[in-house]
């Protein structure tokens, strides 16, 4: 049902945690990847291998979309390009988490933030979508966003505020991009076991909480995210436009647990 051979994506953030479990996502399912990473760690190759043993093309890069926008955009839509002249699917995943108390936010902290987490995944879809538009290809565009961009978190107003802004983008760029043959969906993940969750669900108590707060009772691994990025861009999903699809468990849709 998903089928993604001669197709080529770029997916931004896949190096570790959610972006890696879609870039195996859409290898597995035939598709040809670029992987882009902030550091070509160990992390990084590994990936890129795991990649390579799906049988597809792969392409490993390195970028900090958190820079000056149009520099570091313009920087890395060249050269996936050069990397695969086909891609015909972009992921916007790469994202950060810095945040302190709302009182303590720094206009440098919460623009970072703004710049990796937004302006890259504008910037970026615009890039493509202007190629594709000229090429008359359909493209297809993932926007990761999360959870919190429905439901706050103290102490994740600048975080919560990107991933509010990722949701509203996905249906205006939908409203912009679907009449032109490009479609455009989110994902949303829920809490999730990753590198970057790991130090906080090992804290007393914290990892109960959240199964406590999940209908399903589970708190899973990345692992979870990529089929379902895969059918979202791939042509099992050639009517779905503008839509965030949350991958969490059932927690978005229980308005209060109860505490027995």
């Amino acid at each position: 049902m998903i089928d993604l051979r001669g197709r080529q994506a770029l997916i931004t953030g896949s190096t570790q945690g959610v972006g890696r479990e879609i870039a195996l996502a859409i290898a597995r399912a035939g598709g040809d990847v670029v992987l882009h990473g902030l550091e070509l760690d160990e992390s990084a190759k590994a990936t890129e291998a795991a990649c390579r043993e799906a049988g597809v093309e792969v392409a490993l890069l390195q970028a900090d979309l958190a820079g000056p926008t149009a520099e570091a955009v313009d920087d890395l839509y060249r050269r996936a390009q050069q990397a695969m002249p086909d891609i015909d699917i972009l992921v916007n995943n790469a994202g950060t988490y810095a945040d302190v108390p709302f009182l303590e936010m720094t206009c440098d902290s919460f623009e970072r933030t703004m710049r990796l987490n937004v302006f890259s995944y504008f910037f970026l879809t615009q890039a493509f979508a202007r190629q594709w538009v000229k090429d008359e290809v359909a493209g297809r565009v993932l926007m990761i966003g999360s959870i919190n961009g429905r439901l706050a978190e103290p102490t994740h107003a600048g975080y919560d505020t990107s991933k509010g802004a990722v949701e509203m983008m996905v249906k205006t760029l939908c409203v912009e991009l679907a009449p032109m043959g490009i479609r455009v969906n989110g994902l949303a993940p829920g809490l999730f076991r990753t590198p970057l969750t790991t130090n906080a669900l090992d804290q007393p108590g914290v990892f109960d909480w959240m199964q406590q707060h999940t209908p399903n009772g589970e708190v899973p691994g990345a692992e979870v995210a990529g089929p379902a990025a895969a059918f979202l861009v791939s042509d099992a999903a050639a009517h779905i436009h503008g839509q965030m699809l949350l991958v969490d468990g059932g927690m978005s849709a229980w308005q209060q647990p109860d505490p027995s």
